[in-house]
């Protein structure tokens, strides 16, 4: 499927096929199992009450179709839109739809249908139906519209009360059991070409250590690892397969700064944080220090924001301060890596002269938070991370050049948001995996995975 828009990895590997055996090409057929953290309860693209996530991103996109895509560049692609357009003032965009697109129950994909999917992923659009195509209208100037309709989030879908939602994507399910199991089968006439694999096993929930065990046991073939074990796996000798970074870890304070003592105090705890140390030892030197809420792949200027630590600063900015209280610093406890984190957090602050007390400490106004990175388009990322710190949505200015880094220098000035890490996704494949590739952005195309024969 798709021979030729394979990766240059992949097209490398066929090159090596011809040598190798007839049992390394393109083959159909099999079921591909994956095993990942995530336990969904809804299946559902546009639910809010799903925590967004890198891992619930690669669910939806199997069985959900969007509008547009977006490629390795950042550019966006004609998917179930063929071509797309706005008006001037970019208020009013209108979106050709592709013909003979059907969903999972053989209903046809219709503008209609269209239209009702996009008004319950974003209740403040107005979204008409046209004769071949969908428009959609806002309150104000949306630029990024298009962009917005690249995001799983507003994947097609069906809905119902009965059932799960139905989508158009290469993928149908077979059989869900929230938390614990996702089952999917092969779209025969997927609109893109069928998926070399017949099904999808997708085991929910299972943590680091369980994903390992299946896929040493053959019962996985594919399972996620943590950033900070990446490079243990692949000194293992196992596949590893690694994106961008595309999580930031950050310290987000629930409130503005009350005084300028207190702002000053958040500069020394900012100041005082040893990122590299902390990368060196307790990532093994996966992810990147960053002083940055946008990873530089995405940006191209967030080495403009120092993440360098500076203790003979941060003392100095202490001693302006009187006295300083203890500040609660909340992780989430089902994190040991963030655990650890925040308690090396904590002895770089004592040094700069700040008590920091960390824990599962529900109301803190401190917390240590792990951030997927919710576009390519450094837009919508900036406004996702303002909406996980309670920020007012950025502002972005009109024809100036540089308004992508003057929003996220205004973010990073309400002293808010301490951006620490970005950090990649890491799986890891067993070797009957072929064809695997994984885009800058950590989205998987596991129609274009097939089975490499067990057979000697």
């Amino acid at each position: 499927m798709r021979l030729s828009g394979f990766p240059l990895l992949v097209a490398s590997s066929l090159v090596l096929a011809v040598a190798a055996g007839a049992d390394t090409r393109p083959a159909y057929g099999g079921t591909l199992h994956v095993s990942v953290g995530i336990a969904p309860r809804s299946l559902d693209p546009a639910d809010t009450s799903e925590p967004d996530s890198i891992g619930r991103r690669n669910l939806m996109q199997l069985m959900f179709d969007t509008l547009l895509t977006v490629n390795s560049q950042g550019r966006l692609q004609p998917a179930l839109a063929t071509a797309w357009q706005a008006e001037p003032g970019n208020q009013r965009w209108h979106f050709s739809l592709r013909n003979h697109v059907h969903f999972h129950d053989g209903s046809l994909l219709t503008p209609e249908a269209v239209a009702a999917s996009l008004r319950t992923a974003n209740p403040g659009w107005k979204v008409l139906a046209a004769a071949d195509s969908v428009v959609v209208e806002c309150d104000a100037p949306a630029p990024d519209v298009a962009a917005q309709l690249a995001r799983t989030r507003n994947g097609i879908a069906k809905r119902s009360t009965a059932r799960n939602p139905i989508g158009s994507g290469p993928f149908y399910i077979t059989d869900f059991q929230a938390g614990k199991k996702l089952a999917l089968a092969a779209l025969e006439n997927y609109w893109g070409g069928r998926a070399y694999v017949d099904a999808i096993e997708i085991e929910l929930g299972r943590n680091g250590r369980d994903q390992l065990i299946a896929l040493d046991l053959g019962k996985a073939d594919i399972a996620e690892v943590p950033p900070e074990q990446a490079q243990r796996a692949a000194g293992e000798g196992r596949r590893l397969v690694t994106s961008a970074p595309v999580e930031l870890m950050a310290l987000v304070f629930a409130h503005d700064p009350q005084s300028q003592d207190e702002s000053k105090l958040r500069q020394v705890l900012a100041l005082s944080i040893d990122r590299a140390s902390i990368e060196n030892v307790v990532l093994e030197g996966e992810g990147e220090p960053s002083g940055a809420i946008l990873p530089n792949w995405v940006s191209g200027y967030a080495f403009v924001f120092p993440e360098e630590q500076n203790l003979l600063r941060a003392r100095q900015l202490r001693s302006e301060v009187r006295q300083a209280p203890a500040w609660d610093l909340a992780y989430d406890g089902s994190d040991s890596l963030a655990r650890v984190i925040a308690e090396r957090i904590a002895l770089n602050a004592r040094d700069a002269g700040i008590l920091l007390q960390p824990g599962v400490a529900p109301g803190a106004a401190l917390r240590l938070l792990r951030i997927p990175l919710a576009s390519v388009d450094p837009r919508i990322a900036l406004a996702s991370v303002a909406g996980f710190a309670g920020l007012p949505a950025p502002r972005f200015g009109v024809g100036s050049g540089d308004e992508i880094y003057q929003a996220e220098n205004a973010m990073l000035e309400t002293h808010r948001v301490i951006p620490l890490f970005q950090l990649p996704a890491c799986y890891v494949l067993s070797p009957s995996v072929q064809g695997a590739s994984q885009g800058r952005a950590a989205d998987w195309h596991l129609e274009d995975v097939w089975l490499k024969s067990k057979l000697p």
